[in-house]
């Protein structure tokens, strides 16, 4: 199968959500799914009450359907979404009503557009999971999977981060089931996803090593065994399965050579970041220097050598920067197969960010207000990560020093191992003096975000805690937010998937 010249970026936690990858692939570019935290995606929306019937219609689909009744019992309650927070898809007529209309309206993200709710959570990842638990991750990622290829012949991937381990395999799984045509992982360096995929595909059971803080010689692994769990808990057997291609996002023609010599036929080709993209960021080479704004300073060894890259004979695509015409023939001039662009589909209709939140940047931009800063210490990962400055967000130093740390979504935790040989789970985002407690440095607490909540309150999910305190968002975009412009006036705060397409895709 020959993929697309244009990738849609498979960002955060539902930002790249099942309609916006239908609506890119239905218009013949490549849609993708984010892969992270489906499973509390799911039971959240399923604790609204399932607005529109979707997840129990892909549910319905689902090959083992005793599992889908039983999780639609447990989860599913009748709700109702807010609607009072105000429409900006209806025109908005001058600077000075973005400046004081969408402002004010949004400073309340907990009031107006968040659903103030206490949502069910799920037990925290662990190397060795519960069957239960397992069959939850597969058929959440079967749901988001099929519901972004129903009803067309496009094509669609689901993206996942190396760095969240303990998931992967069952999500995997699940996406296969229902027919993902390609699989995409970075942050870090995921040479064993090939083996996996093969091993998957033919309902074999697979295994992936296990990064464990202090292991020494130890090894551990986490393995799943499709047909074992068939056979104990469904009445249908274990269903044919195709492959997906496999591309790995890296930021090096270094870890392309080595991943293609670890996994020699496994992989399918790549996406190049570059430190401009949204989200994670790989860090500099080298020592850490910071500039003068407190951002990791990139340089010349950072830089990819775009004829090296092309000399490996893998499709490649590029990303960080690519939202423009002029980009991305520039990107097929250095022999680039094609772009990967994220920014200008975060912002669109169709993707699943908050609408009050995602007017509110747009808005910004339009203001010229809008920025974006690469924190080295928001991520519990390690990793740079974007930060859009946003009031009322995590990016507020005052709303992050008044949120109460908790830790109770749990997808960035390492596992390390314990004096007794045992493995526990931390976070650097955690409550300080329990990340100390298991071993943990309290300088690496500093600065660090709860990104698993903040992710999923940017899609008016956030929890509500018991004293009311409501988890307040994050947004993460690219460098270059400018590319926004071309879509927004001051008559209108919005666009669709299509104006992104055909900006890039139309001849001039």
């Amino acid at each position: 199968m020959i993929l697309p010249r244009l990738i849609q970026g498979g960002m955060g936690v539902g930002v790249s959500r099942w309609t916006l990858a239908r609506e890119v692939a239905l218009l013949g570019q490549l849609g993708v799914v984010s892969g992270t935290a489906l499973d509390t995606m799911l039971i959240r929306r399923l604790g609204l009450g399932d607005p529109g019937g979707h997840m129990r219609r892909a549910m319905a689909a689902f090959p083992a359907p005793e599992i889908a009744q039983r999780v639609l019992a447990r989860y599913f309650r009748p709700g109702t979404l807010n609607d009072h927070a105000p429409d900006y898809s209806e025109p908005v007529d001058a600077i000075s009503r973005l400046s004081a209309d969408v402002a004010s309206a949004a400073d309340q993200l907990g009031e107006s557009s968040s659903l103030r709710k206490r949502y069910a959570l799920l037990p925290l990842l662990r190397v060795r999971l519960t069957t239960e638990r397992e069959w939850l991750l597969v058929l959440a990622n079967f749901a988001e999977v099929y519901l972004a290829k129903e009803g067309h012949a496009g094509i669609v991937g689901i993206n996942y981060l190396h760095k969240i381990q303990l998931p992967t395999l069952a999500s995997l799984y699940g996406a296969m089931l229902a027919g993902v045509d390609v699989v995409f992982m970075g942050a870090g360096i995921p040479a064993d996803i090939p083996g996996v995929l093969d091993l998957l595909s033919q309902n074999k059971a697979a295994s992936i090593t296990i990064d464990v803080i202090d292991a020494g010689e130890q090894k551990y692994e986490q393995t799943f065994d499709p047909t074992a769990m068939w056979a104990a808990y469904s009445a249908n057997p274990a269903p044919a399965l195709r492959r997906p291609q496999f591309l790995a996002i890296i930021s090096s023609v270094v870890l392309a050579k080595a991943l293609l010599k670890k996994a020699p036929g496994g992989i399918d080709g790549f996406v190049l970041e570059a430190p401009t993209a949204g989200g994670h960021n790989a860090s500099p080479r080298g020592p850490q220097q910071l500039s003068a704004r407190g951002e990791p300073v990139y340089g010349p060894r950072d830089e990819v050598n775009l004829a090296q890259m092309a000399a490996l004979g893998v499709p490649f695509w590029l990303a960080g920067g690519y939202a423009s015409r002029e980009r991305f023939i520039a990107a097929l001039a250095a022999g680039a197969h094609g772009v990967q662009v994220g920014t200008a589909f975060a912002f669109c209709e169709e993707s699943g960010l908050d609408p009050a939140l995602r007017h509110r940047l747009l808005a910004g931009v339009l203001r010229g207000d809008a920025s974006v800063f690469t924190d080295p210490d928001a991520s519990p990962t390690g990793f740079p990560f974007k930060v859009a400055t946003l009031s009322s967000t995590l990016s507020d130093a005052k709303v992050y020093s008044d949120r109460p740390r908790q830790c109770d979504l749990g997808y960035l935790r390492r596992a390390y191992r314990k004096p007794d040989g045992t493995i526990g789970y931390r976070c650097p985002s955690e409550p300080v003096e329990d990340y100390v407690h298991k071993g943990g440095k309290v300088e690496d607490t500093i600065g660090c975000k709860c990104l698993c909540n903040a992710l999923v309150a940017n899609l008016g999910m956030g929890q509500s805690r018991g004293d009311g305190y409501q988890e307040p968002p994050l947004l993460t975009a690219g460098d270059d937010l400018d590319c926004l412009r071309q879509y927004i006036t001051l008559d209108r705060l919005s666009y669709h998937a299509r104006d992104v397409i055909e900006s890039l895709m139309t001849p001039a």
